[in-house]
């Protein structure tokens, strides 16, 4: 066995693991990081860039076709092959040496096999070759291992060998028919992805479409789709699932009616990626998400730190927020916070503190790809009422503003924002429209800057854009 000492060690070379490994080096410690697929993880090779590269031909064609001119000097359909061959590119061939090369830049040790712990401080690494290296942290152990798409127990299902979002993601070919059960942000990109590839979709949406965004979000998403052509099918569960010998795929619904199909996309949700981790070693449950305190130091059922703090999680493994983004957020304010300890630093742990993941609470910004584009941040009016909040919901509609008229003939959208009536800021804002992803940022800073509604008044929207939505929205708050 061979053994290495290193300040920080890090289970997991997605983009999470590689932020805190990154800000662990440049504050001058040693960091290693485990991985046991490829370096760069879910987001670069099976989630959000080869999805999106599946999307956004498509985007630019139907902007295309919204505008007279350009209209007509589109003169084919979309080439299916051209937009896979492109999103191969965009997942570097689900090869990883150019994120290997830059860990190699910084200095960060690469470790390739099972990273399991083993006690304090202390990751055995099982390399494919079935050797194992010993690995000792001086000052901390980070699980960022992220998480796996969650297949229900319905009967028959595994066994028909379905998608996840990985094969979606990964997939070579597409298919003629594509089931998807779910009716989430996996489910709707993925919907929106292979009927514009040319895929007959059906959508099993048990609880609907979007349902955590604010409810125009889920009625507009799914109108279009199903003007898309999408058989979006609300309230229904699928209670058996097939597969016959020449590839389709059978479903069985609740009512008594089946559904064929030659591919079954599952997107109902995420597990931890901690089964084999070695949490039982250290009496946490094997499989669990892991809860941590406002630092992102691990905790036990009680809240009780483990051992003497040395432990941290990051990413979806703590189920703060599942988003790459949000994930590497906490990279970074866990790197830096594993420094100050280690360095003899102060510890800035109040809200918005330099080292705790405050965002994750009061900003999470999420863009969903659909046509239309759904765009958010903060909360919807519905959690800001049920945290306590004294509220006033502002609508506006999105195509009455000059530059969406400009931007696509027969623009449709919608903005709301949602105002603390005591503080007078911001605590949410969602558009859904075409083209509105590049948006929300300004609606983070604004929550993020609590800036009062009196000063963001003064925040001069320049004229024709989308972005004028902001006096529209203010001059309605007014009224």
């Amino acid at each position: 066995m061979q053994n290495a000492t290193y300040d920080v060690i890090v289970i997991g070379a997605g983009p999470v693991g590689e932020n805190v490994a990154d800000r662990v080096v440049r504050g001058g410690l040693t960091a290693a990081i485990v991985e046991r697929e490829l370096v760069g993880g879910e987001c670069s090779y099976w989630a959000c860039m080869p999805t999106k590269a599946l999307l956004r031909s498509q985007t630019a064609l139907r902007a295309a076709r919204q505008l007279p001119g350009a209209r007509e000097a589109v003169t084919g359909e979309l080439d299916a092959a051209a937009v896979l061959r492109r999103r191969d590119s965009f997942a570097s061939h689900w090869k990883d040496d150019g994120q290997v090369s830059w860990l190699d830049s910084t200095g960060i040790a690469l470790y390739r096999g099972q990273g399991r712990i083993g006690s304090d401080r202390i990751v055995e690494v099982a390399g494919a070759d079935g050797t194992t290296t010993s690995l000792t942290a001086r000052h901390a152990v980070v699980v960022a291992t992220g998480s796996s798409a969650l297949v229900p127990d319905i009967a028959g299902l595994r066994e028909a060998a379905p998608w996840t979002s990985r094969e979606a993601a990964a997939a070579s070919e597409v298919p003629g028919r594509l089931a998807i059960i779910g009716g989430g942000v996996v489910a709707s990109e993925m919907a929106t992805a292979y009927t514009g590839l040319g895929s007959a979709v059906t959508v099993l949406a048990r609880d609907g479409v979007l349902t955590l965004a604010e409810p125009f979000v889920g009625e507009r998403v799914t109108q279009s789709l199903r003007e898309a052509g999408v058989s979006v099918r609300l309230g229904v569960e699928a209670t058996s699932v097939s597969r016959d010998g020449d590839g389709t795929v059978h479903i069985t619904l609740t009512d008594g009616e089946q559904v064929e199909a030659d591919e079954i996309l599952v997107a109902i949700g995420r597990t931890p990626n901690t089964h084999d981790v070695g949490l039982d070693r250290i009496g946490l449950k094997p499989g669990a998400w892991l809860t941590v305190d406002d630092t992102l130091r691990v905790v036990d059922g009680a809240g009780a730190l483990i051992g003497d703090g040395w432990l941290y999680a990051a990413g979806d493994v703590n189920r703060r927020v599942l988003l790459t983004h949000q994930g590497k957020y906490q990279g970074r304010a866990v790197g830096d916070v594993i420094v100050a300890r280690a360095t003899g630093e102060m510890t800035d742990d109040r809200p918005w503190g330099r080292h705790v993941a405050t965002a994750d609470e009061r900003a999470v910004p999420q863009v969903v790809f659909t046509d239309p584009e759904v765009a958010s941040v903060g909360l919807t009016a519905a959690a800001a009422e049920a945290a306590g909040l004294r509220i006033r919901v502002v609508d506006y509609d999105l195509a009455a503003v000059a530059g969406a008229a400009l931007h696509a003939d027969g623009y449709q959208g919608h903005a709301r924002m949602v105002v603390d009536e005591d503080r007078r800021v911001i605590v949410g804002l969602t558009l859904v429209g075409p083209d509105v992803a590049e948006l929300i940022h300004a609606a983070t800073i604004a929550i993020v800057g609590e800036v009062p509604l009196e000063r963001l008044w003064h925040a001069v929207p320049a004229y024709p854009t989308v972005s004028e939505v902001w006096l529209r929205l203010l001059e309605a708050y007014g009224r």
